[in-house]
């Protein structure tokens, strides 16, 4: 997540990894403008379930022993903050949609790929009650997709959902920042939605990944922004509705 420096310098995620040359050549490009928000968002919460974030207890090698995709400890900073978000979300009016990933089921059928890439993909850590929203932002009314791909969109009814509801922007959260996240986001922008992602409210369980798909979502598909802009920008909306 992004830090304050003692000069009051606010710092991204990505800053450690990039060479002086890198940051000059970022400059130079061009991308990294910033969008803006829409008028008419949908809070998309993407697959924050039991299993990706595990016991709160245990650090990610703990965690991922027993839980395959849990991300451990940088899953539950962020469950935290997602909890904020979506209290400010319900408060203004919002459209909400969680997603969650299938059980993998014995035959493999409807695992595609999943179960050529993961040695681990039949675990019993990705069964059962590991696909539920985790408890502390569970969903209430909202509407919830289950997926059997990365991106939200593929082979779900979610595009038909934000046009019926006349959406023109996406508030992403969830995990992985690398993988689900990062689909859904550029399917998003091919869908020509405006995209943001919230910082504080993504997480995966490498933090290189999680760093450099936020840095390079920013550059091209997304606004990376910070929990208090999604906020302020959320209490406008409430202000409308008053």
């Amino acid at each position: 997540m992004a830090t304050v420096t003692t000069q009051g310098t606010v710092t991204r995620p990505w800053d450690n990894y990039l060479t002086d040359h890198e940051r000059s050549v970022l400059r130079q490009s061009g991308y990294g403008a910033r969008q803006g928000f829409g008028t008419r968002p949908c809070l998309l919460i993407v697959d924050v379930t039991v299993g990706f974030v595990g016991p709160r207890d245990l650090n990610v090698l703990e965690s991922n022993s027993i839980m395959p995709d849990s991300c451990g400890e940088a899953g539950w900073a962020a469950v935290d903050k997602t909890a904020v978000l979506i209290e400010a979300a319900r408060a203004a009016g919002i459209l909400i949609v969680y997603t969650r990933g299938l059980e993998p089921t014995a035959d493999a059928i409807g695992s595609g790929r999943w179960a050529d890439k993961n040695s681990r993909w039949f675990a019993p850590g990705r069964q059962a009650d590991a696909l539920d929203i985790v408890p502390e932002i569970a969903p209430k009314q909202e509407l919830l997709i289950d997926k059997a791909r990365p991106s939200a969109f593929f082979g779900t009814p979610l595009l038909s959902l934000l046009i019926d509801a006349n959406v023109d922007q996406l508030l992403v959260a969830g995990t992985t920042t690398s993988g689900c996240v990062r689909a859904t986001v550029l399917d998003a922008f091919s869908l020509n939605y405006k995209v943001s992602v919230i910082e504080e409210c993504t997480f995966d369980r490498i933090q290189a990944s999680h760093a450099i798909n936020l840095l390079d979502m920013d550059l091209k598909y997304a606004d990376v922004v910070r929990l208090a802009e999604v906020q302020s920008y959320l209490l406008t909306l409430s202000d409308e509705r008053t």
